[in-house]
This record gives structure tokens, C-alpha cells and sequence, in this order.
């Protein structure tokens, strides 16, 4: 029944363990969601309970407060070590959304990428792994499992090594910033179907409330919104996704003000 995860987990936890054989200075981007959590377990299987790399989160200040008391929680009960950046000198100027007049896709920019290129730089962390999948968004599409970025951490779409029948290429110049994607071949059910097989602890904020809304996508608490559901736990959340004809990313307003704002990110070196 589960042959297909076991597959998913086995191919994750080799590019998890390749990364930490390859680079030097490796961290681990955890947003908190249901994706990066997984790859946090992932990462936890892979080393026998042990995560032997620090832990990322960017704090925008924005979070809805039970993500961080979600992230402080686990990372004590998982003995993490974490490592948590906030773009200051942005949220000083008050320029942000909705404080400031900067737009949602500008804020994004500041808090977000910004936020993670100073934390980056000031670590000299030279291999990031992330848990962005290739069904989530289309420009993830284009992504290969270790992807190489340039000295100011962008990302050039059309440079990027092939990777045919599995076969990664770790070989990198020296001082090159590459980043690690072990989720890229599982889709949002298979994250859920890997949760249930797992049993394993998840944020509250995906399960449907009383009110009948569950978030689908989480960040930032004045760019993020819950969608009608009345999925409460993760089977019935499995359930609804197998008919499910709305985008994952749906509830996330930041995607709407701009066409291209999540390719102009990602180009620009956010996740």
C-alpha cells in the first residue's frame, strides 16, 4: 500500500545524506509547513534521530504567532539547533506591508530574501536544503535536485546541470551556493500520505477550526488565508485532496498582486 513512499523516503534521505557528504557548510531551510516539516523528519531518519546541521528560519515578524510557538517547541523537544534571521533595517523603516507602503510582492522581497541572503552571507553556508516539490508552483518546475546559484545567490533558470536517471551532479567550483531540493519529486499528497504513515506531529493550522476554514499553505499572517474546509484531521485532509480542483497555493495573496511575483523570488534567491 505504501510502496511508493518507502520509495519517495529512500530517494530523500540519499540526497539528504549526499548533500551532508558534499558541502562543507550545510544548513536546512524550515519554514514551519507541512513541506519543510517533512523534510525535517526526513532529515531526522536519515541521521537516526540526529540532525547534524542547523536549522533556518527566516522570521519576517509577520508569522501567525502559533508557527512560532510551533518551531520553538519542536526544535526543544528535537534538540535543533536553530538558526533564526529577521531582516531588521527592513522592519526599522516601517516599509513594509501592510505598516509601510511597500506592496506585498516588496515586503516579500525585504523580509524574505533579503533576510535570507544576509543570513546566508553572514554563516557562509555553501549547501541549503530545502523542501520546495516541483508540483507546488510552476516555476519550482525548473528546479534540480542541487542547483547552483551565483556569488549574489540568484538563480539562472536556463544554467542548470541535467539530471538524468538519477544521476546528481555534487560537483561544484569552489565558493559556489548551491541549494538542495530532496522533496522535489513528491506531490502535496504524497506529503500528507507520508504524515499519516508517519503519525507524525504537524502544525494545528492545517486542520479545519470551528468556523469550517483550515490553512492549505501557511506564511505570513496579512498575506496568508485559510480556505472553506471541513477537513479536521490528516486522513480527511488526504480525502479532499484527491478531488481538490484549486491551486495549493490559492490562499497566498502575494501570488495575486503579481504574475510573475514568486518567479522574480526565486530568481532573485528567495526559496
Amino acid at each position: 500500500m505504501h510502496e511508493h513512499l518507502v520509495e519517495l523516503e529512500n530517494q530523500s534521505i540519499y540526497i539528504i545524506r549526499e548533500a551532508f557528504h558534499k558541502f562543507e557548510n550545510l544548513a536546512m531551510l524550515w519554514s514551519i509547513g507541512k513541506d519543510s516539516t517533512v523534510l525535517l523528519w526526513l532529515a531526522r531518519k536519515a541521521f537516526f534521530g540526529h540532525v547534524p546541521f542547523p536549522l533556518v528560519h527566516i522570521d519576517t515578524s509577520y508569522k501567525i504567532p502559533s508557527m512560532i510557538e510551533y518551531r520553538d517547541r519542536v526544535a526543544r523537544e528535537w534538540n535543533l539547533t536553530m538558526v533564526v534571521g529577521q531582516n531588521k533595517k527592513a522592519l526599522e523603516s516601517g516599509n513594509t506591508f501592510p505598516a509601510g507602503k511597500a506592496t506585498r510582492v516588496e515586503c516579500c522581497g525585504a523580509l524574505k530574501k533579503d533576510g535570507l541572503k544576509a543570513l546566508l552571507e553572514e554563516k557562509n553556508y555553501n549547501g541549503v536544503i530545502v523542501g520546495v516539490r516541483r508540483d507546488e508552483e510552476p516555476t519550482r518546475a525548473k528546479e534540480r535536485y542541487f542547483s547552483p546559484r551565483d556569488k549574489n545567490m540568484e538563480w539562472n533558470v536556463e544554467d542548470q546541470p541535467p539530471e538524468l536517471w538519477d544521476q546528481f551532479n555534487t560537483d561544484f567550483a569552489p565558493g559556489a551556493h548551491i541549494r538542495v531540493h530532496p522533496l522535489l519529486h513528491w506531490t502535496e499528497l504524497n506529503i500528507w500520505e507520508y504524515i499519516e504513515r508517519e503519525n507524525m506531529p504537524i502544525i494545528d493550522l492545517y486542520f479545519a477550526n470551528e468556523k469550517g476554514e483550515r490553512y492549505r499553505s501557511i506564511g505570513c499572517a496579512p498575506c496568508t488565508f485559510p480556505i472553506k474546509s471541513k477537513a479536521s484531521n490528516v486522513r480527511e485532509i488526504i480525502e479532499e485532496l484527491k478531488t481538490c480542483k484549486t491551486s495549493e497555493r490559492s490562499g497566498r495573496a502575494q501570488d495575486k498582486e503579481s504574475e510573475d511575483a514568486f518567479e522574480k523570488l526565486r530568481r532573485d534567491g528567495y526559496m
